[in-house]
């Protein structure tokens, strides 16, 4: 298919290392028949966490978002081989040392890292991004007509300039779009945006979790499944 923008959008929650489980889950979705947005944390705790990676960006068709953790991975990848205080926060957060073997020897699948969005807007209006939370916003002056793009042009810098603790401290705020309604609409008013897909946080039952009138949508089962399923077309 030469034109994939009319295909359907798919979104995939926090993988974790669990590449077979992900096999399974996308088995019925083929890449030629979707777009699929991976919305982050693809490593750590799982025992395949650089493979993950290596399939969701050699998936077509496919849009691939930073987690938290693969922006403590990148830190403990920039101390490596030493073991320095972002390496043992990051071992902290399931880090597997293997993968960090792994990455920091694959400098193109590095730099491919670094390079990834915080956020996307999809065409129907949807933001994607992986943490359930504003605090991007704390990145950038505030004073951009989209900080979309800002946002994502301020986190590529800060990691290719090893700021990685500022960019992991605002992405593993949790649960601020439930817990703070009020923010999750002004969120969404200044991205020009009518809902979000997010992972990062756990889900309660075995499908997305749809809350705040369709707002919101969580895609995270954990460390124990990966949520993948089609993104509601309203």
């Amino acid at each position: 298919m030469n034109d994939p923008s009319g295909l359907p959008w798919l979104i995939v929650g926090d993988v974790h290392g669990q590449l077979p489980r992900l096999f399974q889950a996308l088995r019925e979705f083929p890449p030629d028949e979707w777009r699929t947005v991976f919305l982050g944390d693809l490593v750590d705790f799982g025992p395949f966490g650089v493979g993950a990676l290596r399939f969701a960006r050699d998936r077509p068709n496919s849009q691939i978002l930073l987690g938290n953790h693969e922006v403590m991975m990148l830190g403990a990848v920039a101390e490596f081989p030493l073991r320095g205080p972002m390496t043992l926060s990051w071992h902290g957060v399931g880090g597997q040392p293997h993968d960090l073997q792994e990455l920091a020897a694959d400098v193109d699948l590095t730099a491919w890292l670094v390079e990834r969005a915080a956020l996307i807007r999809l065409d129907d209006g949807t933001i994607a991004q992986h943490c359930d939370s504003d605090a991007l916003l704390n990145l950038i002056r505030g004073t951009e007509t989209d900080p979309v793009p800002a946002i994502n042009q301020a986190v590529t810098e800060r990691l290719r300039n090893r700021d990685f603790q500022s960019v992991w401290d605002v992405m593993t705020q949790r649960a601020v779009f439930e817990r703070q309604p009020l923010r999750l609409e002004n969120w969404l008013k200044r991205t020009n945006a009518r809902r979000v897909v997010h992972g990062h946080t756990p889900l309660p039952g075995l499908v997305p979790r749809v809350y705040a009138g369709g707002r919101a949508i969580g895609y995270d089962g954990g460390r124990r499944r990966t949520v993948v399923a089609p993104l509601p077309v309203d």
